[in-house]
């Protein structure tokens, strides 16, 4: 059976079926929208056992980063994300996710070369693009700051 492009064309518009676009921003939203007021409740939850608010500022994202990299590896935070979209991609959560997820596929290529080598492959150019980003940023400032 021999298939030109425009009747596989057809044939993969009528197999791909509707994505219902309405629904899935509403899921998003909501389900980002609870993904930052649960880290907000941290915010006050911590204030409230008396840490200053430095530690406040550290102590939540940790708190985020731990039960989210503890829900990607049960598997929780996969079957969240499925049906959150991308509400899950808030960048605190979707940067422990990104590290934690390829650490679990290429663990058994053993810890040194499958867990800690594979760990930063969907993570590392953030951090690389982050940090030089962050120094650019500093050096234009410094020199402002001189003149």
């Amino acid at each position: 059976m021999n298939i030109g492009k425009s009747e596989y064309k057809k044939m993969a518009k009528r197999a791909e079926g509707r994505s219902p676009k309405l629904k899935n921003c509403i899921k998003a939203f909501l389900f980002g929208g609870a993904i930052c007021c649960f880290g907000q409740a941290l915010n006050e939850l911590y204030a409230l056992a008396g840490l200053s608010q430095d530690e406040v500022k550290l102590a939540t994202p940790c708190t985020i980063i731990v039960i989210t990299a503890a829900l990607t590896g049960l598997g929780v935070f996969d079957k969240i994300a499925r049906h959150a979209g991308a509400g899950t991609i808030v960048p605190i959560t979707g940067f422990a996710n990104s590290v934690v997820s390829p650490a679990l596929e290429f663990k058994q290529e053993g810890l040194i070369l499958g867990t800690a080598a594979q760990m930063f492959t969907i993570a590392g150019p953030v951090i690389v693009y982050g940090t030089a980003s962050c120094v650019i940023y500093g050096v234009i400032i410094y020199i402002f700051k001189l003149y």
